[in-house]
């Protein structure tokens, strides 16, 4: 059987082969088991969602699971995935679970689960959930034993002061426009940005269960990018479905994408006192800008594989404050468990606001380099891991781009695929060393 867990819980088509009711109720039944913290107490967990429609459905299976475990449960409904994790360790549950697909299209939903703090779970433990779940439940409580049903009706409320607390200065002054992809944070981030302070236009702020992430959101910014323009908005915030990630637009309408965000804070940090170890952690596939900026600004690169789990990780075992992917998804581990959207976006406009200097201004720190992605489909990874016409073509390649460039090649976790990654001073330069990489992968035996 193959893993259920992905880098990010389970996802697919919601009520199709996998992502059924059932499923549901037997995973959360499982996980309830697995993470009961052997008190003897009844477990308590948090259950939250993203507004899509099939969320409601599975609201009522993973309930169900839980209860039927003998676990009690909190229902915060539509609330942002960071804002379910921040009421696990805020409540004391022994574990949570959000329901959401983040930027996947409607049809698709998810389930990811929280440990107690509000942390994401390891391998071991996802991987003793799994064998729970393929044991069977055994015995079930009965009578007073079942789980009992709670709603939170200020789960927001909560969420929104916990983020105030953590943001370091009023946004009096700003303008900004902020795109909540008809997704979780279409209630939480607006009211979050104008308690900062902040003059706020909300955009696709009103889901109906059906539009999450259609068009809109950090997938798609060329709304927002208009809006930002039309507006005259210093800049603009755009949230995915669960609105753990945030990119951002300036005030000329330019992406600002997660490296240069992450150089922006980790300056803001720096100069606060508040970066640990002077050090900020990425995944490899950062541009080599940020590399070059952060060296620059005499501030460690600390880098992981590709996933927001690995960031963590990497955190936790560093005692590192700050870290994240280009995608937008980052942890400040100071004020959250996991990558908060709306918690990034209020540190970067109050560096905005603090500094009294553009968006734009602030982000040109970060040169990012032309970067070129191919992905090669091949017989078998492991031959193209061994291959020393692949290892000799790579080592020419870093020769040939010197400083100036960088390569990297990275097999697919889930297909017989490896992405060949080159950047190069120009987009001409990185297309050619590409070309000639994926070549000789696709031809490695």
């Amino acid at each position: 059987m193959p893993r259920l867990f992905g880098t990010d819980g389970v996802r697919g088509l919601a009520n199709g082969e996998l992502l059924t009711p059932e499923f549901a109720v037997g995973v959360c039944a499982s996980a309830a088991r697995t993470l009961s913290n052997g008190s003897g107490r009844r477990p308590l967990a948090v259950v939250g969602r993203d507004p899509r429609a099939s969320g409601e459905m599975l609201e009522a299976a993973v309930v169900a699971g839980l209860t039927s475990a003998g676990a009690d449960a909190i229902r915060v409904g539509v609330l942002p995935t960071p804002g379910v994790a921040h009421l696990v360790a805020e409540t004391g549950a022994d574990l949570g679970v959000m329901i959401s697909a983040s930027h996947n299209p409607m049809p698709d939903n998810g389930i990811k689960l929280f440990a107690a703090g509000g942390h994401k779970l390891p391998d071991d433990v996802e991987d003793a959930i799994e064998q729970q779940l393929a044991a069977g439940l055994g015995a079930r409580p009965t009578g007073e034993g079942i789980g009992r049903v709670w709603d939170a009706p200020d789960a927001t409320d909560v969420y929104v002061a916990h983020l105030l607390s953590a943001a370091p200065g009023s946004l009096s002054g700003l303008r900004v426009v902020v795109d909540c992809a008809h997704g979780a944070a279409a209630l939480a981030a607006p009211e979050a940005y104008r308690q900062a302070g902040a003059d706020v236009i909300a955009l696709h702020a009103e889901p109906d269960g059906l539009n999450i992430n259609d068009g809109v959101g950090s997938t798609h910014l060329e709304l927002l990018r208009a809006a930002v323009l039309e507006h005259g908005a210093d800049l603009g915030i755009a949230h995915d479905g669960d609105a753990d990630r945030c990119l951002a637009v300036d005030g000329t309408g330019a992406v600002v994408d997660g490296d240069r965000i992450m150089a922006v804070l980790a300056l803001a940090m720096r100069d606060a006192g508040e970066l640990a170890h002077d050090t900020l952690v990425a995944t490899v596939m950062s541009n080599l800008g940020l590399h070059i900026a952060m060296r620059e600004a005499g501030i460690t690169l600390d880098t992981t594989k590709v996933g927001d789990r690995y960031v963590l990780e990497r955190l936790r075992e560093g005692g590192f404050t700050l870290g994240g992917e280009q995608s937008g998804h980052v942890v400040l581990p100071g004020h959250a468990t996991t990558g908060d959207g709306l918690l990034t976006a209020l540190r970067l406009m109050s560096r905005v606001a603090q500094t009294g200097t553009s968006l734009a201004e602030l982000a040109s720190v970060v040169t990012v380099l032309p970067q070129v992605l191919r992905n090669v489909a091949v017989a078998d990874k492991d031959a193209v891991a061994a291959s020393a016409d692949v290892a000799e073509a790579v080592a020419k390649a870093e020769v040939e781009l010197g400083d100036t460039g960088r390569v990297l090649l990275r097999p697919s976790g889930t297909e017989q695929l490896v992405r060949v990654m080159v950047e190069a001073p120009s987009e001409g330069e990185a297309d050619a060393v590409a070309g000639r990489l994926a070549e000789v992968v696709a031809a490695a035996r």
